[in-house]
């Protein structure tokens, strides 16, 4: 039910904003993987064409905040502060993508920016599903979490429950709430969000234990970079990060859904798919191309020409 809920929230925000949707992105900053947010949604910034034109993938995190600029090239070496296997890495993704290009001086490797990296991320906004909040789970401390940290704009809870003052009066002030019909498309707002001080330090909340609970403050630029790092995860992955099984019940909505005939409805293909499904008819994958879907569908680009000079390979690092 959740699945079928969240990819029906994402179809219905590329289509209705002008925001970049992704799913199941992480969302804390002192404990990288605590905390998951089901939707992070990027409110485009003034230099996004920009983005678009260098590569339709993830730029590495660590391409972009190493010591490699856009004027002279550098020894690759001293550009990384992490080991020789790990910048190698990074390098190499960087250049696939075209955010990097390399060159040899007296058989050493160097290497620069192709383009200056842009002022691409508007707002980012969090949003966690709960389609049923009879079954709340661990709600509470995900949203005390979202809004002491501050890393999203906006923090949003949305659902296809009827909201009841007993519910808003258990959620943090701040928080956004929606009541989302993922059948009909129909979006209530139920409670605006209140907008979260992302350039102030925030709070993450680690353990909670009886008579203690654990912390970690986080700096403004910890968060600025975070939220660097879940723009270009964002803007790399999508939200159709789901592969088809080789099903014959299986089909693809217009927007892209994984859809069984079977069970008449949109179905998670990681967890309802596979040979013990009772509907399992072995054949080919639906021909669903979902690259060409979100170029179509969003401001994303899925083939920009690039603006690498030379594409000059790594040779291995030889």
């Amino acid at each position: 039910m959740e699945f079928r809920f969240e990819v029906a929230l994402c179809s219905w925000l590329e289509a209705t904003t002008e925001w970049l949707v992704a799913r199941q992105l992480g969302g804390a900053v002192a404990s990288p993987g605590s905390r998951i947010v089901d939707v992070c949604c990027l409110e485009p910034g003034p230099e996004f064409d920009q983005r678009t034109r260098i590569t339709s993938q993830e730029i590495p995190s660590l391409a972009i905040e190493s010591d490699v600029g856009l004027g002279e090239a550098v020894f690759w070496r001293d550009a990384f502060d992490c080991s020789a296997d790990h910048a190698r890495s990074v390098i190499e993704r960087a250049v696939d993508c075209g955010f990097f290009e390399t060159e040899y001086r007296n058989g050493r490797q160097y290497v620069r920016q192709t383009t200056r990296y842009p002022d691409w991320i508007g707002r980012l906004v969090g949003i966690e599903n709960k389609p049923d909040l009879g079954r709340p789970g661990d709600l509470d401390r995900q949203l005390r979490l979202d809004v002491s940290l501050g890393l999203f704009d906006e923090v949003i809870l949305a659902t296809k429950s009827y909201v009841t003052r007993a519910h808003l009066n258990r959620l943090p002030e701040a928080v956004g709430v929606w009541r989302f019909d993922p059948d009909s498309g129909e979006r209530t707002v139920v409670r605006e969000s209140t907008p979260l001080s992302t350039a102030e330090p925030g709070v993450e909340l680690l353990e909670s234990k009886p008579l203690r609970t654990d912390i970690e403050f986080v700096t403004p630029a910890q968060k600025e970079e975070k939220q660097r790092r879940i723009a270009e995860r964002a803007y790399g992955k999508g939200w159709r990060n789901y592969e088809f099984p080789a099903c014959q019940r299986m089909t693809a909505t217009d927007d892209g859904r994984p859809h069984c005939s079977w069970f008449d409805c949109v179905v998670n293909p990681a967890v309802d798919c596979g040979s013990n499904c009772e509907g399992f008819e072995s054949g080919a994958s639906p021909a669903v191309d979902l690259e060409a879907l979100r170029d179509s569908r969003s401001r994303w680009v899925a083939d920009p020409e690039g603006v690498s000079r030379t594409q000059s390979g790594l040779d291995r690092f030889s």
